[in-house]
């Protein structure tokens, strides 16, 4: 069994800025799991913008405080607290913070079937 906790030194030690617009940690990665690439979150900050980028794997933002204008492919749409967003693979996608406080993003990635 591997436990994770979102402070756990293995996890702060991940720290990195994720598409010039969010403090991101890993909590789970590929090194370790058999299907999936990964699982992280994401704290961006009022009017910052995770910006668009394109992942090889598919994903699912969880919006776990927050929200703001998700943009996936053509479609923008607004996101709020509970809100999951599937993100095909290859496909274009960004989140700018709309709110007065800080957006946390569950991230999980795995590979395509």
């Amino acid at each position: 069994m591997i436990v994770r906790n979102f402070n756990d030194p293995e996890v702060l030690a991940t720290t990195y800025i994720a598409h010039r617009g969010a403090v991101a940690r890993m909590v789970m990665t590929s090194h370790f799991l058999e299907s999936m690439e990964f699982l992280a979150y994401a704290m961006l900050p009022p009017g910052n913008t995770i910006e668009e980028h394109i992942d090889e794997v598919e994903e699912i933002y969880l919006i776990l405080q927050g929200g703001g204008l998700m943009k996936v492919g053509n479609e923008e749409r607004e996101v709020k607290e509970l809100d999951a967003t599937w993100i095909p693979r290859g496909e274009p996608h960004s989140l700018k913070n709309t709110k007065d406080i800080e957006t946390v993003v569950l991230v999980i990635a795995a590979y395509p079937r």
